[in-house]
């Protein structure tokens, strides 16, 4: 049985007599989050929105319609795309170099947003912005770092002008907040995890051991507590999602893909990527285990024959040690609860370094290296139970009465996407402490 509601705003869907789904869908009221016009070299004019949707979070000491969500580097663009989306010129431009990205809006400075949820009304609306800043109180970009050690991009804007790389910049995909007001983030291009004050400076960032003299010039302070094999992560497939344990003592943080280890051919195969536990006040990690994508062939929705579609987008604490992973395709968004007992902690190992052939990566069959992954229950998919749920969902927190939250990157409108925030009941059910106090 399916029961819609005025406007297609709330949907409930039965799979079951006995299990029910309820899903609100919430939509944007401030007309603020519209960015200023750019245009083009040619004189076209660019009109792109504001882009919160990459990472979600709500503290239990949060008032109940509150969340906390991060927007990426700014609107970005592969060559192919820019010569679709701006022009063949810059498309053109952009192909000359190595790895090419065009940022429409260089300037643009990643930020932490605090979002007011109105459940009445169904919409929602920036009530704060807080720009991430160096130490110093210098607002960052979204542009690249200066990589050598890890594959990068070369940025370039409009005029097909090279960027300025810089050592404090991040590309913010995954936060948590702690009752102290303090930030964690997870970012794409070290990869890395960073501490951040209340009022969005960086204050210690961790990079994967083998990095950390790409970073002596940034303000922040540069910790390598990573294993170097995350070096090997695919461009654009590093840390995505983080997450908090109910006791704020760790932080889990997962790659968005297994890495290129020890090429790209073996990451457009590999189904094993690689979940972390780091206990942030001893600054070190305490546990590693893997986590196996699905056959790209069962994302109903958009099914391919490419293993590298998959990707994880969110984490999320369900409990101690209890998680719930958020993987999906560019339509297809799969949320499965998972726990880290019983599978294999590899932190340490051999699989850790480089030099290990075959990789971890380059063998799906994990029964062969004796390896147990984590376990994985399906809880929600939107091809199943919500078939308009808006595409790249990336954002997963529970409000006060343990509903789940789901919000969308829109990837700043440049495909002219909205942002959507959808409530959900009945898909899972996270420990009070995650969510209640």
């Amino acid at each position: 049985m399916k029961r819609v509601g005025l406007g297609l705003v709330t949907i409930v869907l039965w799979h079951t007599a006995a299990h029910a789904l309820d899903v609100t869908v919430l939509n944007e009221a401030d007309p603020a989050q519209r960015l200023p016009v750019i245009q083009t070299p040619g004189g076209r004019n660019l009109a792109y929105s504001l882009g919160i949707g990459s990472g979600a979070f709500r503290h239990p000491q949060d008032p109940p319609n509150i969340l906390w969500t991060v927007g990426d580097r700014g609107p970005n663009m592969t060559c192919g795309e820019a010569g679709n989306l701006l022009s063949k010129d810059i498309g053109e431009l952009c192909r000359k170099h190595r790895n090419g990205r065009v940022y429409p809006m260089p300037g643009y400075v990643p930020s932490i947003y605090k979002v007011e949820l109105d459940l009445v009304a169904n919409q929602f609306r920036v009530i704060e912005t807080i720009p991430v800043k160096t130490r110093s109180g210098k607002p960052i970009s979204g542009l690249l770092n200066p990589q050598t050690k890890a594959t990068k991009d070369t940025g370039l804007d409009m005029s097909g002008n090279v960027l300025p790389d810089n050592a404090d910049n991040l590309d913010l995909e995954g936060l948590v907040r702690l009752s102290d007001g303090s930030f964690w983030i997870g970012e794409e291009m070290g990869p890395s995890i960073a501490q951040l004050s209340s009022d969005g400076r960086i204050l210690r960032r961790f990079v994967p051991e083998d990095q950390v003299g790409d970073y002596q010039r940034s303000e922040a302070e540069i910790i390598g507590a990573l294993p170097a094999v995350l070096s090997k992560r695919q461009g654009n497939r590093g840390i995505e999602s983080i997450a908090l344990s109910p006791d704020e003592q760790f932080i889990y943080f997962i790659l968005q893909n297994p890495l290129a280890n020890p090429n790209a051919a073996t990451y457009e195969k590999a189904k094993n990527t690689r979940i972390f536990k780091f206990d942030h006040r001893a600054g070190k990690l305490v546990g590693e285990w893997v986590y196996q994508l699905d056959d790209p062939r069962s994302f109903a929705l958009d099914p391919s024959e490419k293993q590298n579609d998959p990707r994880i987008s969110e984490l999320t604490a369900l409990g101690p040690d209890r998680l719930l992973v958020l993987e999906r395709t560019e339509k297809t968004t799969k949320l499965y609860e998972i726990v880290l007992a019983g599978a294999a902690n590899i932190l340490g190992s051999a699989w850790d370094r480089v030099e290990t052939s075959p990789s971890l990566e380059g063998e799906n069959d994990l029964a062969k290296l004796g390896l147990v992954p984590v376990s994985k229950t399906l809880r929600f998919d939107t091809a199943r139970d919500f078939k308009s749920a808006p595409e790249k969902i990336e954002g997963v927190a529970f409000l006060a009465d343990g509903a789940m939250v789901l919000i969308n990157d829109n990837d700043f409108g440049i495909r002219g996407d909205q942002t959507k925030i959808l409530i959900v009941r009945g898909a899972v059910s996270p420990d009070p402490m995650v969510y209640r106090r």
